[in-house]
């Protein structure tokens, strides 16, 4: 059983940045390869980007590529995403979530976290 706690979410102008944080509890943080998730109002909840066990490889979503970096600190259990040059269209709530297959499949997600609202004004 893995726990997934999100945090770092918050409200920020066009532009700006924010770094959400995600705390696994178990032991087994370190093999799986954990990614993000985001669900805008009304819309389905898509994938946003994931990195492998050991952190030597990365997938982005081309919505975010080049403004949004994934990384982790097994050590800490911990998997960060570093958003920059946010725009409005990428208010959601932001999800983390573990494991992740590629191609994606939501269904095939094990593990969620509560979720942390990213608002972007304009």
């Amino acid at each position: 059983q893995v726990q997934l706690v999100e945090s770092g979410g918050g409200l920020v102008q066009a532009g700006g940045s924010l770094r959400l944080s995600c705390t696994a509890s178990g032991r087994t943080f370190s093999t799986y390869t954990m990614g993000w998730f985001r669900q805008a109002p009304g819309k389905e909840r898509e994938f946003v980007t994931a990195i492998s066990g050991p952190g030597d490889v990365v997938y982005v979503a081309d919505s975010v590529k080049g403004r949004f970096t994934i990384s982790r600190d097994n050590a800490r259990n911990t998997l960060y995403l570093q958003m920059n040059s946010l725009k409005p269209e990428d208010t959601a709530v932001y999800y983390c979530a573990a494991p992740v297959y590629f191609p994606v499949v939501i269904d095939t997600v094990d593990y969620w976290g509560q979720g942390t609202q990213v608002t972007v004004s304009s």
